[in-house]
């Protein structure tokens, strides 16, 4: 859905609506355009800048005063729906962490490894990370459209609120304990983190223990998909297999 003119736009920023891109054109001089800009860019939002006329030719005839904003349709959900799913399933909760993941082809292809792992939901920060838009629903292969995805403030405050609950949370980090020598079983959450920094300092601290993917090659570090895939497959192996 597209947001066009400087007023909307400026609401969507203010009501927290999730922006998958916003539009602005290059010769944009004056001091309220310039607000706009920075509050995008605090909230972590790719602006792509371009012609007058390359505008004038997304709105369709509106007025867009320079600026128009692509926002997804997604519906988020809570991190309490998520524990209340694994409830209904009667179920230990099992859930997904991601920590900066800014490439919707990897978001796509973790929620579609969630989906199938059985995972109960995703939780992704508001800012400076990809959101559901149309290139992760096709990805996902429709398991955006069964997967809980809540969309948080701070996912350390979150990391506290599942530990409260009686969740174990592990990071999957480079620098951890073999993930195959450690008992992972009941109610879990992993973090993993994005493409470029992997998991933030501070949240590693948070969690309750650090789990590492042991690598033989040279390179050291696995796609965040790939290393979302392994460690929901070993929480299935420890508690499901037979």
């Amino acid at each position: 859905m597209k947001v066009i003119g400087r007023n909307a736009v400026t609401e969507a920023l203010k009501s927290g609506s999730t922006i998958d891109r916003l539009i602005a054109s290059r010769d944009l001089k004056d001091s309220g355009a310039q607000r706009i800009i920075n509050d995008a860019k605090s909230r972590g939002i790719k602006i792509f800048f371009y012609d007058k006329e390359v505008l004038d030719r997304e709105a369709a005839g509106k007025k867009h005063q320079g600026f128009i904003a692509e926002i997804t349709d997604f519906k988020y959900c809570e991190p309490e729906d998520i524990l209340a799913l694994a409830e209904k399933r009667g179920e230990a909760p099992f859930i997904l962490i991601l920590d900066g993941v800014e490439d919707p082809h990897n978001l796509g292809s973790i929620l579609r490894v969630a989906e199938c792992g059985g995972v109960h939901g995703v939780i992704i920060p508001r800012h400076r990370s990809v959101s559901v838009n149309d290139t992760v629903v096709k990805v996902s292969a429709g398991a955006a459209a069964h997967m809980l995805v809540a969309k948080v403030t701070n996912i350390n405050d979150e990391i506290d609120f599942l530990k409260e609950r009686g969740v174990w949370v592990y990071a999957a980090d480079m620098d951890g304990d073999d993930i195959y020598k450690t008992r992972l079983t009941g109610a879990t959450a992993f973090v993993v983190g994005g493409e470029d920094s992997g998991v933030k300092r501070l949240t590693k601290q948070k969690c309750d223990g650090v789990v590492a993917l042991p690598v033989r090659g040279k390179v050291n570090s696995l796609n965040a998909s790939v290393a979302a895939g392994l460690v929901v497959y070993e929480y299935i192996r420890q508690n499901f297999e037979k």
